[in-house]
């Protein structure tokens, strides 16, 4: 299969680029909107995005349940991480790797924006081919303190999948938290 037939012309990318470029300029001309298209045509065809697949819909109450849960994670770390500033000792940090257990680069993306947008974690790693996660994690006295942040981090990957997924990646997610 040929780069054009799987990529396409990005339209919307193109459009969105041209937007922009008139907007950094700051006047609307012929000129700016000609220069904005053409400028968008060469960086969708230099650096053309991949193809996102997505089977799923957005779910309004799995949406309003992950924005929730993620303003309550920043508040509650945030608290926690401004606690730990005030120690007199150094805290002690460490990598946590978890696996995914979804197969979709958007839900991968996700997730991974969720946990580093929350004080106390970050990713640094994020590999695609296993989807694995690999996280920095504050205030990590033991071995034992590992599985908190990893079942965090399925937890919000979860969240994510009642947000957006399909009917039969929601029934998954049901069924493992059944078990």
């Amino acid at each position: 299969m040929n780069a054009r037939r799987t990529y396409g012309m990005q339209w919307k990318m193109i459009v969105i680029l041209t937007i922009v470029w008139v907007l950094l300029l700051g006047k609307v001309t012929i000129g700016t909107i000609v220069a904005g298209f053409l400028l968008g045509l060469l960086v969708t065809a230099v650096f053309p995005l991949p193809p996102v697949e997505f089977h799923g819909r957005f779910h309004l109450i799995g949406q309003l349940k992950l924005a929730f849960r993620l303003v309550l994670d920043l508040v509650r770390s945030s608290f926690s991480v401004a606690l730990l500033a005030f120690r007199r000792e150094t805290p002690k940090s460490a990598m946590v790797r978890v696996d995914l257990r979804s197969d979709s680069d958007l839900y991968q993306t996700l997730t991974t924006e969720l946990v580093s947008l929350v004080p106390g974690s970050i990713v640094v790693e994020a590999r695609r081919s296993t989807r694995t996660l690999y996280l920095h994690v504050l205030d990590v006295d033991r071995l034992s303190d590992l599985e908190p942040a990893r079942q965090a981090v399925l937890d919000a990957e979860a969240r994510v999948i009642e947000a957006y997924g399909s009917a039969a990646e929601r029934a998954a997610v049901r069924e493992r938290r059944s078990r």
